[in-house]
């Protein structure tokens, strides 16, 4: 019998990580945040100071580091043995990862890391390409979005519940940007599943949004 996967895809500021990581725990399945695998690859080459226009390099970064997901109410990531949780939500990380996440050679790579994420009882994976490429053969899969003024007040609030000065106006134009170099990739674009759950949730609240999931794979 083939084990059951959750996948929940969607641009950045969605709620993915939020849902995902409520719902695993609520179905007592394991978690794949793809995302901070390509923002952990993001911290990897930054701290090895290497031209990340430089596709070999991050290849070769890519196939060298050592992950480590420990999954509570929040996500705590190790690269290489060391906590890089506070460093994966910079903009300047997420801004690195989506540039490296566009690399053919560099998806090749970490496909199968994600794929060996799959284990009993079951899985709930987020990123932008769960459910269309790594994990297309899932039969529950949901493609969550916001509009990016929404998802850029998120944010926002966010920074500054951190003490972190930001400019909303400039964090809705990147992440304006990043929506469309993810769409417009060659490899993997951010796209929905024909056959995924599509959930807008610039007017619904985290609770509402998992109820939402809960119910329909449940119904499932």
């Amino acid at each position: 019998m083939s084990i059951p996967v959750l996948t929940i895809d969607g641009p950045s500021g969605a709620g993915k990580g939020t849902v995902s990581r409520a719902i695993a725990m609520q179905l007592g399945w394991g978690y794949l945040d793809s995302g901070s695998i390509y923002r952990s690859l993001a911290i990897a080459s930054n701290q090895q100071e290497i031209d990340i226009t430089d596709v070999a390099k991050v290849v070769r970064v890519a196939e060298s580091m050592l992950l480590k997901f420990e999954c509570a109410a929040e996500l705590n990531v190790k690269l290489n043995g060391k906590d890089i949780t506070s460093e994966l939500s910079t903009e300047t990380t997420g801004n690195t990862a989506s540039i490296i996440a566009a690399y053919p050679e560099v998806r090749a790579v970490l496909l199968q890391k994600q794929k060996d994420f799959r284990q009993a009882p079951g899985l709930v994976a987020d990123g932008r390409d769960m459910g269309t490429v790594v994990f297309a053969d899932a039969e529950k899969k949901v493609f969550l979005t916001a509009s990016a003024e929404e998802r850029g007040k998120r944010r926002y609030k966010q920074l500054i519940e951190k003490g972190i000065n930001a400019n909303l106006a400039q964090l809705t134009e990147e992440i304006e940007v990043r929506d469309q170099r993810d769409r417009e990739r060659t490899s993997a674009p951010l796209k929905q599943a024909e056959d995924a759950l599509y959930i807008d949730s610039s007017e619904l609240s985290i609770e509402q949004v998992i109820q939402e999931v809960l119910d329909w794979v449940r119904f499932l």
